[in-house]
């Protein structure tokens, strides 16, 4: 059952087989982990924010108008809610908070010699706009196409490359600060 689409597993959650939806659960957790945490900062929030998004596709599954895409569309839930979670961290006046332990284990693995780099680059992912990092986030670490990024978080494709270059410029600046010092 694991390699199954997942529109024959959707369709076996809404007859009634509950514990099908592990399946769904399963084959995106890593995903999802990966993004929110790189989004929100620290992994309270970010776990927080996923069980949220896997709830709430539970939910409303039968309003998945294309099965076939149930992992885009669980997708956009999560971008959704870790907006949502962003702002409300911004309006309490939280810093970004960094725990290398969580952002390991949700990361895909990197060379130890990188280990020291990391902890600059969630810096400087953490000073960019939250528009910014998010644009930055779907395009190169999920490696979304501007489309698939448009569709997700209903900004528009021009929008999306400025946000992503201004990113990337940022960050440039950011990081040679950072080598320069």
């Amino acid at each position: 059952m694991d390699g199954s689409a997942d529109a024959l597993i959707v369709e076996r959650v809404l007859a009634g087989d509950v514990e099908a939806f592990a399946i769904l659960v399963e084959r995106y957790r890593d995903r999802c982990a990966r993004y929110a945490m790189h989004m929100l900062g620290n992994r309270e929030d970010a776990d927080e924010v996923m069980q949220d998004a896997f709830v709430r596709a539970y939910r409303s599954l039968g309003r998945c108008e294309d099965p076939e895409r149930f992992g885009a569309w669980l997708f956009r839930i999560l971008v959704n809610r870790c907006r949502t979670a962003g702002a409300r961290r911004a309006r309490r006046a939280r810093t970004f908070l960094t725990d290398e332990t969580a952002l390991l284990t949700a990361s895909e693995e990197h060379p130890a010699e990188q280990w020291a780099w990391r902890e600059e680059i969630e810096r400087a992912l953490a000073d960019l706009r939250p528009e910014q990092r998010e644009a930055f986030l779907l395009k190169y670490v999920e490696g979304l196409g501007y489309d698939e990024m448009a569709e997700l978080t209903g900004v528009g494709v021009s929008a999306l490359k400025m946000r992503a270059m201004r990113a990337c410029d940022r960050l440039r600046v950011l990081l040679k600060e950072v080598r320069s010092a």
